[in-house]
């Protein structure tokens, strides 16, 4: 009989056990580097908009734009057209974006989304309320910042955040109180990105348990926004704000 050559069983087996075990070490490292490069795409983003943010109150005797996604001011222009939030098709609401007075210095509505946005999203950034946002936050009045010269340590103050699901407004936190207002967002792991009036950008690591459990709350569970002695609400609050309006608790 003529013998014939092949695999058996066995080896067969063996063989699939290591390609397993390979796809399962090499997934992991996978996912994190597309994470990582989504995360350097989303900070790149918020970086452009904040330079084309600059280049307005550049050409505009220091002045800010109105940073508010829903209240119009008369003198102020909202940095994204005021319609963008009715319903229509993801290609009508790109075209309310471009309605913004930052359009001209950022000609491009794909900066405006995360690349980790869900199908048909056009808008995943928010301006912090302080930078001339919603003028609704106790205690802020005077802390509103209407012009670049009234920014001290541009490189510690917030200007964008990838909010992700958008809010209806400008993103805000509590100045005078130790709670969160706009929940926090947990992006790109355990944090998310911002930008700030220096023009870099960064991603912040959320430390306190606390804020990751109130950002991936759902709608059905309720999780207490007052967080007392939470560093990471601190230090939100701080820049956005410059400082805190109460004592912290240890």
């Amino acid at each position: 009989m003529v013998p014939r050559k092949g695999f058996t069983l066995i080896e067969l087996l063996v063989v699939i056990a290591i390609i397993a075990v390979l796809m399962a070490i090499l997934m992991p490292a996978l996912h994190r580097a597309k994470e990582q490069g989504q995360r350097a795409s989303c900070l790149s983003n918020v970086k452009q908009l904040t330079f084309a943010w600059l280049m307005y109150a550049y050409e505009n005797d220091d002045k800010i734009v109105n940073g508010s996604t829903f209240f119009s001011r008369p003198g102020e222009p909202a940095w994204i057209g005021a319609r963008w939030q009715v319903e229509g098709t993801a290609e009508e609401l790109r075209e309310h974006l471009k309605e913004g007075i930052l359009y001209e210095f950022c000609e491009d509505v794909d900066i405006y989304k995360c690349p980790t946005g869900i199908r048909g999203e056009v808008l995943t950034y928010a301006i912090v309320d302080a930078m001339n946002g919603a003028t609704s936050i106790p205690g802020t009045k005077d802390l509103m910042i209407k012009r670049l010269n009234q920014i001290r340590r541009p490189p510690e103050r917030f200007v964008f955040i990838d909010e992700g699901r958008i809010s209806p407004d400008s993103w805000t936190v509590y100045y005078d109180q130790e709670s969160w207002w706009d929940r926090p967002t947990v992006r790109h792991g355990d944090g998310t990105n911002f930008s700030f009036a220096d023009g870099h950008s960064d991603h912040w690591k959320w430390k306190d348990p606390r804020t990751v459990k109130l950002a991936q709350a759902t709608a059905s569970q309720t999780v207490d926004s007052a967080q007392p002695g939470n560093t990471d609400l601190h230090a939100v609050q701080k820049a956005a704000w410059g400082n805190l309006g109460y004592e912290p608790s240890n």
